[in-house]
């Protein structure tokens, strides 16, 4: 008899550790989005240069390493404050471009809400369903390699029809993560919330900056 009462308790633990990593998440990414936000609002007001294409990506890839790193250290939250704040910066050149489109204002809002429905909406989907959406794993790490690979391209050959393509994918790519890296938590397959808030959050990211670059060809601005 006391086996199904150690079971029962050793489950009841574990469920409160992911609810504890769910909110601890969630609270981090929501300061993570309000840093960057300022960052990225600091940077237009000052009418911040674009960094380039492979100092961005360099920053990008090292500051990621750097959290991953430090992820279960005490240097955790401060290297995911200096992550997203970078991503922040780099996304005010980005948005002062848009805004200068006869209609820029609308494609940021229009962006904006894309991607705050489509987060919201997948997430609550992994939360409610509980599903485990592990078997996205391998669909990810390719999606990886074939993003990279499609960017290093389209750098060099400057093709616009590759370009709308490699924001399609992205798109797929983000809301995919958005589902994998939920469902991973809520399942005990990650249990820092640290690296957990900095998938989310590129997730996030990566979803806002393809669909401004859709909405802007699809107004052919």
């Amino acid at each position: 008899m006391a086996e199904p009462r150690m079971l029962t308790a050793t489950g009841a633990r574990g469920e409160v550790q992911v609810n504890r990593v769910l909110r601890n998440t969630y609270l981090l990414l929501g300061m993570t989005l309000a840093f960057s936000t300022l960052v990225t609002f600091v940077a237009m007001a000052m009418n911040a240069p674009y960094l380039g294409f492979f100092p961005t990506l360099v920053g990008f890839f090292g500051l990621l390493f750097l959290v991953h790193k430090t992820a279960d250290s005490a240097w955790g939250l401060a290297t995911v404050f200096l992550f997203t704040g970078f991503l922040g910066y780099t996304l005010g050149p980005l948005l002062n471009l848009y805004l200068s489109l006869p209609n820029g204002v609308a494609l940021v809002g229009q962006a904006l809400g894309l991607t705050a429905g489509a987060f919201i909406g997948l997430s609550l989907y992994a939360v409610a369903t509980r599903k485990d959406f592990q078997f996205l794993s391998g669909f990810l790490v390719a999606g990886v390699f074939v993003i990279m690979g499609g960017v290093l391209i389209n750098y060099f050959a400057e093709i616009p029809m590759l370009s709308m393509v490699i924001s399609c994918v992205v798109v797929l790519f983000a809301c995919a993560l958005i589902l994998w890296e939920t469902s991973s938590v809520i399942h005990g397959g990650e249990t820092n919330y640290i690296r957990a808030t900095v998938g989310l959050y590129v997730s996030i990211y990566n979803l806002f900056a393809s669909l401004l670059h859709l909405l802007g060809v699809f107004s052919e601005d």
